[in-house]
């Protein structure tokens, strides 16, 4: 820069959090979940939301899932605590509600994209990533779509913003499962899995976490 030019500071405003962490010593979590999923896959013909075949269960999974779903949903919740704060950002206790349920895809199952109405968190666990960790061709990313709609695609799509971190250009960022990996993102953030194509089978665990009600204080009505 010249001293004829003026100086410029480009703010991220309203940036769209998504969070990874990987959940320590998994192994031993992710063998008892996949034998609980896929014993209760036998058993239970599952439901039709947002899957592209494969097979999703009920969401009562925490009531059928036993004590390693416990571990997984205390963790999940310990996250959303730690990465949710008042609006003066200062730390703050939340009382999570939560819901969850397991999918299973095998070759050429995905997710369609989708949003989670009515809860606040949202998170994806992965219990086995199908070998996409180690081959990449096989698919079966989490895909998110770009929350400001059609602004990548607007007049000059081949141009970023020149701000620390880049700029997506594209509609979409996608990220490649691997066992133990959580993700968690806000519940109004579109997304969907992209067809996995391999000879193994793709489990995770979708969690939604929601505030219990506050209890109103102040003054009653005479």
């Amino acid at each position: 820069m010249n001293e004829s030019e003026a100086s410029a500071k480009i703010r991220g405003i309203f940036p769209t959090p998504v969070v990874e962490c990987v959940i320590p010593n998994s192994a031993g979590l992710n063998f008892e979940l996949k034998q609980l999923i896929l014993e209760r896959e036998k058993s239970d013909k599952g439901t039709q939301h947002s899957n592209l075949g494969g097979w999703q269960s009920d969401w009562e999974f925490e009531s059928w899932g036993a004590a390693p779903v416990k571990t997984l949903l205390d963790a999940a919740r310990g996250m959303a605590t730690q990465i949710t704060c008042d609006r003066a950002g200062r730390p703050v206790p939340v009382n999570w509600v939560t819901n969850s349920w397991a999918n299973v895809n095998r070759d050429g199952n995905g997710n369609e994209f989708h949003t989670h109405p009515g809860a606040y968190w949202s998170a994806s666990y992965y219990v086995d990533d199908g070998g996409i960790g180690d081959d990449p061709p096989l698919g079966g990313e989490f895909e998110i779509q770009d929350p400001r709609g059609v602004a990548p695609a607007m007049l000059a799509p081949n141009l970023a913003v020149a701000m620390p971190g880049g700029q997506s250009i594209g509609a979409s960022e996608l990220v490649r499962p691997r066992a133990g990996l959580m993700l968690i993102f806000p519940s109004w953030l579109s997304h969907g899995v992209r067809p996995y194509r391999g000879g193994g089978v793709r489990i995770s665990v979708g969690m939604n976490l929601t505030p219990a009600p506050q209890p109103q204080t102040g003054p009653t009505a005479a």
